[in-house]
């Protein structure tokens, strides 16, 4: 018998033991840091000429790993393998499945504090955002497990006294999973292991930015019993592997975490039919969001701007769930303004994330960097600059907290993604207004509404047109299984990961019907 499902809880770092035993994990991992990592194709390592070269965002001097980058070639020759393997791996039993990712998940416990490290270190994140992003991983393996499980028996279906009927979830085929830099262990485990759970076989394509981590949940995998083939790593750039496997005639599926851009030019190439394709291919996209805190009159204000300030600024506002907007009611505006004012010059220092009591780290990279930047400036044309504003990407790219204030609800910074620590304020004359500008977007993720008017609360949940809505609280933090996440319009396919319906993105229904 499993155990029910809970998730995994969070570190305490106040605990002084706590934060001895984190930091030992931080001198650890600096050891290791420069080393050399190979693809791995149906268990084989395979080492290239060409790499990839993983630095700390923190210290642009500093090498996490270098990868080894796979080529078409490459890519084709795990393809084949994948292709190959699934035609046993689909009929292998769901319980041997679902105990690979327990035991994964057993391994990663016990090395929680090693991961966390590696995540400071290669993702740039302080130790509370590690560390829940660790959490996440370990939650994505125990829940989807459970999952498994419970759709292994298929689900009832009537049968008539002249038949039995029967239907039943099989997997799909050869998956590619293209995961992000921002959650480089959550959502790049999550989407991997659901794909290769439901009994598909997975070409997993990290983010450039953040291969290491990738290969580390590989040589986890592998110690929890995953036979060779199933999953294959294959780094490499998206125009020469990514394109390429995404137009295979034998790619099933593409599970995508990323940008817009990317995640509709992936659609659309998905769309197309080629040579020696006999399926639709089905894509599973999550692409970011511009999401708004709406603050009512009739609210908290302390909660508000507590929740506003470590919505936008927890992880540099490289969340696609981050705060970015804040439409607040006329009458508490100005308040609010300056509340988040201080608390943002106050508590969010902005430093190495391997000191434990820094708040917020850089961001991801210099392109991260510049376009964070130059958001920045169209800001200052466009509204009122509250705090931060500035820059530093001499040694890492770090982005003070910035608040702009007075814009109107179409100013660019209120409708373009900037995924950096920027919120924009407007004001709102009542409620209908707020939430009308709140819904004002092309994207559709997660949203948040803090007000003490129950009227108010029934209204947006109707009509606050987003996947994941929060009451009284941030619009970040969602946990596996209590908050399935996804997001609608352009935010992507609402696949609600981490939800009881998610691997069914990876499966098909089959009925077998019986004549008595």
């Amino acid at each position: 018998m499993v155990v029910p499902y809970t998730h995994e809880p969070f570190t305490d770092f106040s605990d002084e033991k706590n934060r001895k035993v984190m930091e030992e994990a931080i001198n650890q991992v600096e050891k290791e840091l420069g080393q050399e990592y190979p693809l791995i194709i149906g268990g084989e390592r395979v080492t290239t000429e060409d790499k990839i070269v993983s630095y700390n965002p923190a210290n642009k001097e500093e090498v996490v790993g270098v990868v080894s980058k796979a080529n078409q070639e490459l890519a084709e020759k795990a393809m084949k393998i994948a292709d190959e393997t699934f035609q046993w791996w689909r009929k292998s039993k769901p319980e041997m499945r679902a105990d690979i990712l327990f035991r994964a998940a057993a391994i990663v416990r016990r090395r929680k504090f090693e991961f966390t490290a590696w995540l400071v270190k290669e993702g740039g994140k302080p130790w509370k955002e590690a560390d829940a992003d660790t959490a996440e991983a370990i939650d994505f393996l125990e829940y989807y497990g459970r999952q498994m499980l419970r759709l292994k028996d298929g689900a009832p279906i009537n049968s008539r006294p002249i038949e039995f009927n029967r239907y039943n979830y099989i997997p799909l085929g050869v998956g590619v999973v293209i995961s992000p830099w921002n959650f480089l262990f959550a959502i790049m485990a999550g989407t991997t292991v659901s794909a290769m759970v439901t009994g598909n076989t997975v070409l997993l394509k990290p983010a450039s930015a953040t291969p290491v981590i990738a290969y580390k949940l590989m040589e986890v995998l592998e110690e929890a019993g995953m036979p060779a083939g199933v999953v294959n790593y294959v780094p490499g750039s998206g125009s020469e592997v990514g394109d390429y496997l995404v137009d295979h005639p034998r790619t099933r599926f593409i599970s995508f975490t990323g940008s817009r851009d990317v995640g509709t030019r992936i659609f659309e190439r998905a769309a197309k039919v080629n040579e020696g394709q006999i399926w639709l291919k089905r894509v599973v996209a999550e692409m970011g969001g511009k999401d708004t805190i709406v603050v009512d009159k009739e609210s908290d204000l302390e909660l508000a701007a507590q929740s506003i300030t470590y919505s936008a600024f927890g992880f540099s506002g490289q969340k696609c769930s981050a705060c970015s907007r804040v439409v607040a009611h006329e009458d508490v505006y100005d308040e609010l303004v300056a509340r988040v004012k201080e608390l943002t010059e106050e508590n969010v220092n902005v430093a190495d994330p391997a000191d434990a009591n820094t708040y917020m780290g850089p961001v991801i990279d210099q392109g991260a960097f510049d376009k964070i930047m130059n958001y920045i400036e169209i800001g200052k044309s466009e509204g009122k600059l509250v705090t931060g504003g500035e820059g530093d990407d001499s040694k890492g790219y770090f982005v003070k907290p910035t608040v702009f204030a007075d814009l109107d609800q179409n100013a660019r910074i209120m409708q373009e993604e900037i995924f950096g620590p920027v919120v924009g304020f407007t004001k709102a004359k009542n409620f209908d207004e707020a939430i009308e500008i709140a819904n004002n977007t092309d994207y559709g993720l997660t949203g948040a509404v803090i007000t003490n008017n129950r009227e108010h609360i029934e209204k947006a949940r109707e009509d606050f047109h987003v996947g994941n809505l929060y009451f009284n609280r941030g619009c970040t933090a969602a946990i596996v299984g209590y908050h399935p996440f996804g997001g609608f319009n352009m935010s992507g396919t609402d696949s609600k990961a981490g939800g009881p319906d998610y691997l069914l993105n990876f499966m098909q229904g089959k009925t077998t019907s019986e004549m008595l």
